[in-house]
């Protein structure tokens, strides 16, 4: 798989001078670089790397390098592993929860641009499948993910090897190593845009929020799924004690409602499960 030049038109510089460059990059072999500020970026096994290193820090650091490490176990941990130590649900009942909110069936072709879904934290890809039978038939659909870890990415370029059929419209999965408190993408380019099981190991989730809902169209849903104890129920000590082990690297794992960027509408908080939220808010229209 390599970087598509069809695809560098769409990123954008996520140098901060000391504002956010979001300059346009050119293709240059082994990097892309910005047209506005210089920065040049890495290009390696044809995977963008659209992040400095130096920047990545404390919680971020820590599951990037646990993500890299064992991504081949995030899957059947999500599968199996939590519906047990939940004592409930399925993986499958708590994505139906976050992508109804995304209102998939909802959309309709643009007449100024492709349609575009953005999954920030992509991990190994396990929605892209999902998202694509939500679409209404015969909708072309980019499908854009990024992700901070090099492991994680992997194992999504494997999964669609398996399975070139999971891509949606054009069955190609646009990818960019990125971190998603500077994603290097433009103002309203996507009209889809999630997140799942990560912002609470973010250094600055208000940051993510606010970087989501920049890069959303006008109107734009954006859902962010997280771990947080249901409230609104009683949970035994063993629920409290796995809980607490899972969210080993967050003090107070909850829904960042608070955080939520000013001026967004629509703004939901459901519980996904006994320990996962749903939050979903829209850009204003």
């Amino acid at each position: 798989m390599t970087l598509d030049a069809r695809d560098v038109g769409l990123l954008r510089c996520p140098a901060k001078t000391p504002r956010p460059c979001l300059g346009a990059l050119s293709d240059a072999g082994a990097t892309v670089v910005c047209d506005r500020c210089g920065a040049a970026w890495p290009v390696r096994d044809g995977l963008a790397r659209l992040y400095r290193d130096d920047l990545v820090r404390g919680n971020d650091r820590l599951l990037r390098f646990v993500y890299d490490r064992f991504a081949a176990l995030h899957d059947p941990a999500v599968r199996w592993l939590i519906p047990v130590l939940q004592t409930e649900g399925s993986e499958r009942a708590m994505r139906d929860v976050y992508l109804r909110r995304l209102a998939l069936d909802a959309l309709r072709p643009r007449s100024d641009r492709p349609l575009r879904v953005l999954e920030v934290g992509a991990g190994t890809g396990a929605n892209i499948g999902a998202v694509r039978d939500r679409l209404p038939r015969g909708l072309d659909v980019e499908y854009w993910a990024m992700d901070l870890s090099e492991g994680m990415l992997a194992a999504l370029r494997e999964r669609l090897a398996r399975d070139p059929r999971l891509a949606p419209g054009d069955g190609h999965v646009r990818l960019a190593m990125a971190d998603a408190h500077a994603l290097p993408y433009p103002d309203g380019a996507f009209d889809r845009v999630f997140h799942t099981g990560g912002i609470g190991g973010y250094n600055d989730p208000r940051a993510a929020l606010a970087e989501m809902a920049r890069v959303a169209a006008p109107g734009t849903p954006i859902v962010v799924v997280d771990e947080q104890l249901d409230p609104s129920r009683a949970h035994s000590l063993y629920h409290r004690a796995v809980f607490r082990a899972v969210t080993f690297y967050d003090r107070d794992p909850h829904c960042p409602r608070e955080l939520v960027p000013a001026g967004s509408v629509d703004v939901i908080e459901e519980q996904a499960s006994r320990f996962f939220y749903c939050l979903s808010f829209k850009t204003p229209g």
